[in-house]
């Protein structure tokens, strides 16, 4: 039986060294190659097509969702497993929504990622408990729009409605009806508790 052959993207050194080191290390994997950036990741993955991805998702020129995303478009059955230091609900959803098939943080223990290769690699999708409870809390919430969500990064921000008014070149009263909407869709009782929120959930990594 073939060993299953992965690609590591990360642009951090010293982590791709070690997921390096490590796959080149077991018998049943075979390091096809390494990335440093999402559009190096597409490149190399078009070249060697292995079996299995591990994708960061903050990288340069391409980040790991928009690198999922063109990978996906031109395999429509590529393996994409990220592993990220992200872990707001937000960060889960978009990540799986471009096509992953699994999400683990870096502080996953080296046999969890070990059993992650392996049930990628057989077609299943790999999803621990934690990751799967923030896709519950997600879901479990009405979802923001693109222009509430644009209103709660300067409401994270401290930013007055008239100041978010002024950013958005939108009127004062507009913004208050967005504000009342992002209030009730997250459950919150305050602006202050909004932002706090939205830091956990990663809402504000959309903008």
């Amino acid at each position: 039986m073939d060993p299953i052959s992965i690609l590591i993207a990360d642009d951090h050194p010293l982590i791709l060294a070690g997921l390096s080191a490590l796959i080149s290390a077991m018998p049943e994997f075979h390091l096809a190659a390494q990335a440093t950036d999402g559009q190096q990741a597409v490149d190399l993955y078009r070249q060697h097509r292995p079996d299995v991805v591990i994708m960061d998702l903050s990288m340069p020129r391409l980040n790991g969702v928009e690198a999922i995303e063109q990978i996906r478009a031109w395999d429509a059955s590529a393996s994409i497993v990220i592993l990220t230091t992200y872990q707001g609900d937000e960060d889960v959803y978009r990540g799986l929504r471009a096509g992953a098939k699994a999400y683990l943080l870096k502080d996953a223990d080296t046999g969890q990622l070990v059993d992650c290769l392996r049930t990628v690699a057989s077609g299943q999708q790999f999803l621990p408990a934690e990751v799967a409870s923030k896709l519950a809390e997600r879901k479990g919430t009405s979802q923001l729009s693109r222009r509430e969500l644009e209103i709660l990064a300067h409401l994270a921000t401290g930013k007055s409605n008239k100041m978010i008014a002024r950013s958005a070149d939108i009127e004062v009263g507009t913004v208050k009806f967005h504000v009342n909407n992002i209030l009730a869709k997250l459950n919150v009782a305050s602006r202050t508790e909004a932002a706090t929120v939205a830091a956990r959930r990663g809402l504000l990594s959309v903008f």
